[in-house]
């Protein structure tokens, strides 16, 4: 058995399932610009793109769909890059287009798209070259320039390309990717080449190394390296063509270790649930409250979030997150007002304490309130991992065991997350004991941990929103 498991897994696309990824190759010559043109779909816009592939809905799609594709795509390419020669413009004309599908993540698929691009133009003076292709969608982007026949005069970009055309992206560049969307070239004139400057054929440049995947989880070291083997086994498996029912059975079990996983990784909703449970002195009881709210929120965010990819294709996956974000920094930044003034003003909030040893003034309706609304906030962004096992369930005809492995993937968040506050909870109310008891500067600071709660959690709320805001915007 473990040896299909490991012939099943298949590396994530190294920049992110959500991204669509551009290379430009130009080539200028004394009477025209070339331009090999590669777009690079990761696993779930190739999912979206697949209804305009498979035109007859066949559920598979044939060479001539795929060269009809290919065609109709490299057209509306070539007429969102602007060529400006000699200041003046001049329209692309297509050649060779080509469209291919590869292996993916998780059952899914990524996609390839080569569009051979030609423009006749005498060149003298000075080549503008900008691409606005998708250029909503999030990835890398990357321009390499040569000539034959004229001189560059130190051209901003290289003239080989760092990710092999798309094929091999390197690796320290995956937290800060290529980013280049247009170039002014200058000609210097015509003959041989200038020594020193790129010119084609110069294999100068940083190269590329195969990379099998960025960082799932957040988590660095051994850890995050063996959650992310994990990972990659795990979507592995949904992705097989058959499925036994042992195999299945350790897709759910690897489901609930992941999801314990993404618990334990860096994120707001941890910390947030560490602040309130800790500085607010909850009960277990709010641990419970906080951990199943937040899985039920997570798991019905995949679902959604699922249902609206597969079925619209123009929702970019990236956008939906991002906005998803700003709700929950939004969410949190009310929760922290709230418990901002419910700390400033406790007379505002008569009612019953949540327990003895507190000595806080705050009510039943505004802790649950309070709590809700951490979970929810928490829970609201889903994990891209459970979203791609979903769809690649969906997609191979499983929708039910995704929505199954969906579950068990909640399951691990949700037992993860209601031990941790279960334990924050004994570790504050021991500390507030030792600070009672002892009766000094301890106790003075205990009484402040409402308030520093209050604005810790208005603080993380504001930073989520910012964040958010630049995905967004």
């Amino acid at each position: 058995m473990i040896a299909l498991v490991l012939a099943a897994v298949v590396a994530a696309h190294p920049l992110g399932n959500f991204t669509v990824n551009h290379y430009n190759g130009l080539k200028i010559l004394p009477d025209r610009v070339e331009n090999t043109a590669i777009v690079d779909y990761a696993e779930l816009p190739t999912l979206q793109a697949a209804p305009e592939v498979d035109t007859d809905r066949s559920g598979a799609a044939s060479a001539e769909e795929t060269a009809a594709y290919a065609t109709t795509t490299c057209a509306a390419l070539a007429r969102a890059q602007r060529l400006t020669v000699d200041g003046a413009q001049v329209p692309w004309q297509v050649g060779r287009a080509a469209f291919r599908y590869e292996a993916g993540q998780g059952g899914l698929r990524t996609s390839r798209l080569t569009c051979a691009l030609s423009a006749p133009a005498a060149v003298s003076s000075t080549v503008v070259f900008a691409d606005a292709f998708l250029g909503e969608r999030i990835g890398w982007r990357e321009i390499t320039a040569v000539s034959r026949g004229v001189r560059l005069d130190r051209p901003p970009v290289p003239a080989v390309s760092s990710s092999d055309e798309l094929r091999r992206y390197p690796a320290d560049l995956l937290a800060d990717p290529l980013d280049q969307r247009s170039v002014t070239l200058h000609v210097a004139g015509t003959g041989p080449a200038v020594p020193g400057l790129p010119q084609e054929g110069d294999r100068a440049g940083r190269g590329g190394t195969s990379i099998g995947g960025g960082a799932v989880f957040g988590v660095g070291g051994p850890v995050g390296e063996a959650l992310e083997a994990v990972d990659r086994t795990f979507t592995g498996l949904v992705g097989r063509s058959t499925l036994t029912v042992p195999l299945g059975l350790l897709a759910v079990l690897l489901a609930i270790v992941l999801g314990a996983g993404h618990a334990l990784a860096p994120g707001h909703g941890k910390t947030i649930m560490a602040a309130y449970l800790a500085g607010r002195r909850g009960r277990p009881r709010d641990a419970l409250v906080v951990g199943a709210t937040v899985t039920a929120t997570h798991t019905a965010g995949v679902l959604v979030v699922g249902l609206l990819i597969s079925a619209l294709t123009t929702v970019a996956g990236e956008s939906v997150l991002s906005w998803l974000g700003l709700a929950s920094g939004l969410l949190i930044g009310l929760v922290g007002l709230g418990l901002l003034r419910s700390a400033l003003r406790p007379g505002d909030n008569p009612g019953h304490g949540h327990g003895h040893a507190h000595g806080h003034g705050h009510g039943h309706g505004h802790g649950h309130s309070s709590l809700i609304g951490i979970g929810v906030a928490g829970g609201l962004v889903p994990s891209p991992s459970a979203l791609i096992v979903l769809l690649g369930a969906a997609a191979l005809g499983r929708t039910w065991f995704g929505v199954a492995l969906v579950g068990a993937y909640g399951l691990g968040l949700a037992a993860t997350l209601t031990v941790t506050g279960l334990l924050l909870v004994k570790l504050a109310a021991r500390l507030d004991r030792l600070a009672v008891a002892r009766n000094g500067w301890t106790a003075r600071i205990a009484a402040l941990a409402p308030l520093g709660t209050a604005a810790l959690v208005v603080v993380l709320g504001a930073g989520l929103t910012v964040r958010s805001l630049a995905g967004v915007i």
